[in-house]
């Protein structure tokens, strides 16, 4: 298809640089097109650091708060320990006092009950003399009797 020479030269020359014109503004508004998506994504990639860098930072501050806790929680277990193990040594400190105390309480009372029952059998061992001279058999009741004022008075000091 042949194409139609135009009249006029100087519409002809206008057209051609309408054209490249157009072409140039084409190239231009392309080339800013790239100038600005290439700078939106250098700041998207400046944000994403950003934010990982922040990720990073907030993921130190959690695990240095967690060393710091787990180190009071450590701290505060020894302590726990440390005063339950005075607890307990202060409590068997009270126990062998008051085991001491019973066993003095019941020696004492031991020596108060000896006394007398020896006094008794003293005085029920010159019958006793006689009565073997005579060949009469021996009552040992009193010697029995003196044991169980002992257990009486072990419960006593127990309670």
């Amino acid at each position: 298809m042949a194409t139609r020479k135009p009249k006029n030269p100087e519409l002809a020359q206008a057209a051609d640089n309408l054209a490249e014109a157009a072409q140039h503004v084409g190239k231009a508004v392309s080339k800013k097109v790239d100038e600005i998506k290439s700078a939106a994504s250098a700041e998207l990639a400046k944000a994403k650091e950003a934010a990982l860098k922040k990720g990073h930072m907030a993921q130190g501050k959690i695990e240095s708060m967690l060393k710091k806790a787990e180190a009071r929680l450590g701290k505060a277990a020894r302590s726990a320990e440390r005063s339950l193990d005075k607890a307990v040594r202060d409590a068997e400190k009270r126990i062998a006092a008051a085991k001491k105390a019973a066993k003095a309480k019941v020696a004492e009372a031991q020596k108060a009950v000896k006394p007398a029952p020896a006094k008794k059998a003293a005085a029920k061992k010159a019958p006793a003399k006689k009565a073997a001279a005579k060949k009469a058999p021996v009552k040992k009741a009193p010697a029995k009797k003196a044991p169980a004022k002992k257990a009486a008075a072990k419960k006593a000091a127990a309670k």
